[in-house]
């Protein structure tokens, strides 16, 4: 459907534009010591609200139909639109909740933080670097597994067991339980231990390994397949807190916007050409098989270039 098309693309680019608004946002008020917490909250957002939506989805497009479901579904966002422009304030110095010693402090912890990182004198320079390109290839490979998981799962589900749409929509809130949790368990770890790869790559192996496994299976052993992909899930969405977390932590304050929404717009991308593919894939074939391995391939690809991501202590 074209008009379908045309604002689900105009939908992409504004969450191109509100991503990296966010995670600059987060840079401005919390220190590196609470940093990948604030991120997950954040980002906790997704995987929660398809948790409950994908439940609640099923049972509106069962009373009302597709259509009426997207408009009762947009409504909260354009509430909370005008609920955001009168509350929120860009940085710490611009509240009047907070006395001048804490904005002092608080802002002298920021500044130590960036004390490691070497200056460039522009966004070309800072775009061009190892870390950056490195970040915005991961990024892209990750969002392939993710977003192909997000849009796919149902369907993969539906095939394997049968199920009409509103079970399907139960089941399909499993995978996002188990990711709220971990994304929990693993962000505060990460502000404790101060360390951001570790807790990215090897569970991005892990999401690898559990999608692969859920293909060997096949939908033939589909509730030991299913718990694979719950793992799956589970280890795609747990790194978001420390990902985002660690990119203030190598990349100067002053390029520090145009490097988020370079690698946030890579993501995108990724998940973009992910979504399509694995389409593509389970149309061509008739079954989630090649859509699986390919899937895997790009997480897999993402964990080993997350490996190799240089950080300077």
């Amino acid at each position: 459907i074209p008009a379908l098309a045309a604002i689900r693309f105009t939908l992409g680019v504004v969450e191109a534009a509100v991503m990296p608004a966010m995670l600059i946002y987060i840079s401005n008020w919390f220190t590196k010591s609470e940093r990948s917490r604030a991120n997950t909250f954040l980002i906790l957002g997704n995987p929660v609200t398809v948790l409950w939506m994908s439940i609640v989805s099923g049972y509106l497009i069962q009373a009302w139909g597709w259509r009426e479901m997207f408009i009762i579904e947009g409504i909260p966002a354009v509430l909370w639109a005008v609920c955001w422009w009168i509350l929120v304030r860009d940085k710490p110095s611009e509240v009047s909740w907070l006395n001048e010693q804490e904005k002092e402090t608080l802002q002298k912890v920021m500044d130590s933080e960036q004390s490691h990182i070497k200056p460039v004198r522009n966004y070309g320079e800072a775009l061009r670097s190892r870390n950056v390109i490195m970040l915005c290839a991961v990024h892209a490979l990750w969002s392939i597994g993710v977003y192909g998981f997000i849009m796919w799962l149902p369907s993969i589900i539906k095939q394997a067991a049968a199920a009409d749409i509103v079970t399907v929509g139960w089941l399909s809130a499993v995978p996002y339980v188990a990711a709220v949790a971990t994304m929990l368990a693993v962000s505060w770890a990460s502000d404790k231990t101060q360390q951001r790869k570790p807790f990215i790559w090897p569970l991005l192996a892990l999401g690898a390994l559990a999608f692969f496994c859920s293909f060997l299976l096949g939908s033939s052993h589909f509730w030991l397949s299913f718990a694979l992909l719950t793992i799956a899930g589970a280890a795609l969405y747990a790194p978001y807190g420390p990902f985002f977390a660690l990119i203030p932590e190598i990349i100067p304050s002053n390029v520090f916007g145009g490097a988020i929404g370079l690698i946030n717009a890579c993501g995108a991308l990724g998940a973009f050409v992910g979504s399509w593919i694995v389409g593509y894939l389970i149309g061509l074939t008739g079954n989630p098989g090649a859509a699986y391995i390919f899937m895997t391939a790009g997480v897999l690809s993402s964990a080993l270039l997350m490996a190799w991501v240089k950080v300077l202590r």
